[in-house]
């Protein structure tokens, strides 16, 4: 009997969907079921638009809607939050908690909406689904929210219509909808709280480290960057020398003119006097600094010499998922040892990392010159087949899938005592999760196994393998890190970790940037 893989999937979510549930006990809870249960059925009319080719974007193929797993990430990551914010009582936490959840909610209503819409004819039984949980949410929505708190939600969603249509239009066969929706809405998120802070006089009204705002304004800044250059050189030609330099001018204009005053106002420091004090504060740093530029030496030596194996008649010589994989590991090499020693010194260099990525990817994409064609030419080697549309973006999913669960640190929620249990390997979820996990199933999968997943490449081996791996990097983890305190929660870590690999086995998404925030989620519970 052939098993459908996005059936599986969908169990896989409802698991997660239920832990949350059992461990988080109010009625927004009870919301996320009845928005996982209209999810369901709304997925499976978005893959009937994209196999029919009548959906209004042009997602990427090959892969589901992907819109269940995707639109119970922002929902279940408040209600974590939420229940550590509690448990230390912090209140302005646990409100903002709230609002992550119920903003998640309403972006995935309003992405089922648009598929219901555009569904012909039209899903009488799906629609009554969505309009039961969609109520409930709102009647929860108006129960547990404030006003203000009302208004910040809906200022995202704007945010969140605006910022689709202009990047799905303009990035074709990027995303597929459940990926649009968990970075675009993200990204909606981010900009808006950038905006608040912005308004308030000094940031917001709660005193937050300097750190916390260089990545925000990091992103917000490449994405205007982006759009703008994509409007511009439809004008004029992007790879000549006159538009090259057109192109850096305005960039370095808009670094050191509006993000480095913006940095400024934004964190009450100048931010390059604020970086060389925060770096130069420890030779732990500098160390690590020394060792992180060795990484990224090795990585570019590695980059070349694969690029010179293709020879003039191989040119269509692809570096093999092996290949692929080794990245991943030197990944791991990276950040396991800031997290052990210094994890804000990791914090920010992740930042910068993703904003050097950013920048490059932007060089590629318009073909600036000198860099341009030659990153064309040396990225195009490590293409998969996720990588279909005009961006290149596997790399930046990675750098995101082991830098997210170190950017969300619940810092004000955590107890002087540091977190407990499960909850102390949080920052640890990306690398084990991509690092470790993703890396030996797809290593072993393909050079030893034999039991395929019905329905599915993968394979059990590879699976089984992961999950052991796995448990090896905690135990490794406890040894480097002595803050690390589970307190007997192994079984809860075994199948938190045993759950994220079936998802890894069964999603057809971006599995670099799913797989660690739903191990993230499991172990802040």
């Amino acid at each position: 009997m052939q098993i459908d893989p996005v059936l599986v999937e969908s169990l896989v979510v409802f698991s997660v969907v239920l832990c949350v549930h059992v461990a988080v006990w109010n009625q927004l809870s009870w919301c996320c079921v009845a928005l996982a249960i209209q999810a369901f059925y709304v997925q499976h009319k978005w893959d009937r638009l994209i196999r029919t080719g009548a959906a209004v974007f042009q997602f990427r193929p090959a892969a589901n809607s992907g819109v269940l797993p995707a639109s119970m990430v922002l929902p279940l990551l408040g209600l974590a939050l939420h229940s550590r914010c509690v448990a230390v009582g912090n209140v302005h936490f646990e409100r903002f908690a709230m609002v992550i959840t119920v903003t998640g909610m309403m972006l995935a209503l309003f992405l089922s909406l648009i598929a219901l819409g555009i569904t012909r004819p039209v899903p009488t039984n799906t629609c009554v689904v969505a309009g039961i949980a969609g109520s409930a949410i709102l009647y929860c929505t108006k129960q547990t929210l404030t006003v203000s708190e009302v208004i910040e939600v809906l200022e995202v969603l704007l945010i969140f219509v605006y910022m689709s249509l202009i990047l799905l239009y303009l990035l074709p066969r990027c995303f597929t909808p459940g990926e649009a929706l968990l970075i675009l809405g993200g990204l909606s998120f981010i900009v808006n709280q950038l905006i608040k802070r912005s308004l308030s006089s000094g940031g917001s009204g709660v005193q937050a480290e300097p750190l916390q705002f260089f990545l925000p304004v990091a992103v917000v800044g490449f994405v205007l960057l982006g759009i703008f250059f994509t409007i511009l050189f439809l004008f004029m030609e992007s790879e000549t020398w006159a538009a090259s330099l057109l192109f850096h001018t305005l960039t370095a204009v808009l670094a050191l003119g509006v993000l480095l005053p913006w940095l400024s106002f934004l964190t009450q420091h100048h931010p390059v006097a604020w970086l060389l004090h925060f770096l130069t504060l420890t030779n732990t740093r500098l160390w690590l600094l020394g060792y992180w530029t060795a990484l990224v030496l090795f990585a570019v030596a590695v980059v070349i010499q694969q690029n010179r194996q293709r020879s003039a008649g191989s040119k269509k010589y692809q570096a093999s998922t092996t290949v692929r994989k080794y990245f991943h590991l030197l990944a791991v090499f990276t950040f396991a040892p800031g997290l052990a020693l210094d994890r804000p010194l990791l914090h920010l260099a992740a930042v910068v990392c993703l904003a050097a990525f950013l920048f490059l990817e932007l060089v590629r994409f318009f073909r600036i010159r000198p860099l341009g064609t030659v990153l064309r030419q040396l990225l195009t080697l490590f293409l998969d087949e996720r990588d279909s549309g005009p961006l290149i973006l596997t790399h930046i999913y990675l750098l995101l899938g082991l830098s997210l669960p170190i950017w969300l640190s619940p810092g004000p929620c955590i107890p002087k005592g540091g977190l407990k249990g499960a909850a102390g390997l949080v920052p640890y979820a990306g690398v084990l999760a991509v690092g470790v996990g993703d890396t030996v199933a797809s290593i072993f999968g393909s050079s030893v196994g034999e039991i395929r997943w019905p329905g599915t490449k993968k394979t059990l081996e590879g699976t089984a393998t992961s999950v052991f791996a796995q448990i090896i990097g905690v135990a490794l983890f406890l040894i480097a890190d002595g803050n690390i305190n589970l307190n007997a929660s192994y079984s809860w870590i075994v199948g938190s970790i045993t759950i994220v690999a079936m998802l890894e086995a069964y999603t057809s998404q971006i599995d670099n940037l799913l797989l660690p925030l739903y191990l993230y989620i499991l172990f802040l519970l």
